[in-house]
């Protein structure tokens, strides 16, 4: 018997393991059996074989073949399995050189015309297979493209099993591709983005979200409809900087293993916008067989609640864990994972249901109404959201009015750059100031007496929660850093404390 053919899959969440895929051909009854702790999924695959092989014209011994998926205790559910149990077949049954195979790690679905199927996941079962000391891989060619961000690979990509199969039998060669220091393709964002200069009048608006993007923090627009509030958070995404190749191989790796879409490249900052009435599961993840959610969808990038006391209570409570800890841990019986979730939330809330509570036109809601309306959303979320500015109407005439500059987001981004280069100096690491320790701050946040004394006597009198105090620093260096200061000043203090009044209009 030959030596096991090896694969990778992914047993929990974003855990991934090394598989060896064993064949025993027996004289017997024709038959395909497999063994090892194998899903409905993977066991289909004995179809999928017959098929594939006549469908390629290729050989399938007549005989008893029994495919051993080892290790046999650990629960396996990936159709990329087909590719490597075909070519243990081929192995088996002397159809194919056996000389190489040990050095490389196959992935591939089957399809009934023998062609092979994009993998799920592709990008971190490749990163475990690189850690085990694994660099040349077999794949689908339309995973090719994902394949190659890695750095530092050799990859042959097949569009079905005889390509394959006549690489193996040395009768025709598949092209090795080296990925080098790892290749990116040109993109498109998958979004409009809207530039800063579109967006009439709301200077302290776009000053909110310049802070809130050079220091990652989450922000909450409050005001009557028809203000811009839409249209200011669909602007966060351009004034972010582009992602890092290292950031475009953790995003690409997250979305790859959700429902759809999961060969594409996501090479620009994520911009998601869930419907409010979005399930606590899909928002933040779960299901039998755990799969990321839109908060770790949006990693890198902005999540986008629109009239935020729409969405139900437990959604919004799911996301307390995310907005703290940057991430999101599913917990069930059988599995459990743990998913990146640091993104940016941008949030908007009408001051009443009719929308129109404190403006000049008349508002129909009851005060209790309005109450109820407001305490819609619970004040430890409320705390966790750094920035609460209200966005006013904007003068009509200001609207249609010819702008001089058609690019003001380019050198917003500019700005926040800078920013970001001293948040990644100050700590060492691409981190922001959002994420500062209480003993990060004491340290590094370069808070002199006079202005913690400015800051703890306005703590008191407004009666913030200790939580509060500390994110308020936080902001504070934001806007020190935007400024290119080296201490917090009192100019700082205060303007970050003119983001935590949640009053209402």
């Amino acid at each position: 018997m030959t030596k096991g053919i090896k694969s990778i899959i992914d047993y929990s969440g974003t855990d991934s393991a090394l598989v060896n895929v064993q064949c025993h051909i027996t004289s017997g009854l024709p038959a395909i059996i497999i063994i090892g702790y194998a899903s409905k999924a993977v066991d289909e695959a004995k179809d999928r074989l017959r098929a594939s092989f006549a469908s390629s014209n290729l050989q399938l011994p007549k005989k008893r073949i029994t495919i051993n998926l080892s290790p046999a205790d650990l629960p396996k559910d990936s159709t990329s399995l087909d590719l490597p149990m075909a070519v243990s077949i081929f192995a088996q049954s002397g159809q194919i050189k056996t000389d190489n195979l040990d050095n490389f790690v196959f992935f591939g679905e089957l399809g009934l015309d023998g062609s092979l199927n994009p993998v799920r996941g592709l990008i971190g079962r490749i990163l475990e297979a690189k850690r085990l000391g694994f660099k040349h891989f077999y794949i689908p060619s339309t995973n090719l493209e994902q394949a190659l961000l890695i750095p530092d690979i050799k990859v042959k990509a097949a569009a079905n099993l005889r390509d394959v199969y006549l690489d193996l039998a040395g009768t025709l060669a598949l092209k090795q591709i080296d990925s080098e220091n790892g290749h990116l393709e040109d993109s498109k964002p998958s979004v409009y983005i809207v530039d800063f200069s579109e967006i009439s009048g709301q200077p302290i608006a776009k000053r909110a979200l310049q802070i809130a993007a050079a220091g990652h923090h989450n922000i909450l627009l409050h005001g009557p409809p028809g203000t811009g509030k839409t249209m200011l958070a669909k602007a966060m995404c351009g004034i972010l900087p582009s992602l890092k190749h290292s950031e475009i191989l953790e995003v690409t790796h997250l979305h790859s293993l959700s429902s759809g879409g999961f060969s594409d490249i996501i090479s620009t900052r994520p911009f998601r916008s869930p419907h409010h009435t979005v399930s606590t599961t899909a928002l933040v993840g779960g299901g039998s067989k755990p799969k990321p959610g839109e908060a770790s969808l949006a990693h890198r990038g902005v999540l986008f609640l629109d009239e935020l006391p729409e969405f139900s209570h437990s959604s919004l409570e799911a996301l307390r864990q995310p907005l703290e800890d940057r991430l999101v841990t599913i917990a069930r019986v059988k599995d459990s994972a743990t998913y990146p979730a640091d993104f940016i939330l941008v949030a908007t809330q009408n001051p009443c249901p009719c929308g129109y509570y404190g403006t000049d036109k008349p508002c129909v809601c009851s005060p209790g109404a309005i109450a109820k309306y407001q305490k819609k959303v619970s004040g430890p979320i409320l705390d966790r959201i750094d920035l609460h500015l209200a966005v006013n109407d904007v003068d009509h005439r200001k609207i249609l009015e010819k702008r001089e500059r058609s690019a003001e987001s380019s050198s917003i981004r500019q700005r926040v750059e800078k920013a970001y280069d001293l948040q990644v100096s100050r700590f060492g690491s691409a981190r922001f100031n959002s994420s500062m320790t209480n003993q990060e701050i004491r340290q590094l946040a370069r808070l002199p007496d006079e202005a913690k004394d400015f800051l703890d006597n306005a703590a008191t009198r407004l009666g913030i929660s200790a939580r509060a105090y500390i994110r308020v620093v936080r902001v504070a260096r934001t806007i020190a850093d935007l400024e290119e200061a080296e201490a917090i000043e009192k100019t700082h203090i205060s303007e970050a404390l003119s983001y935590r009044q949640q009053v209402y209009i």
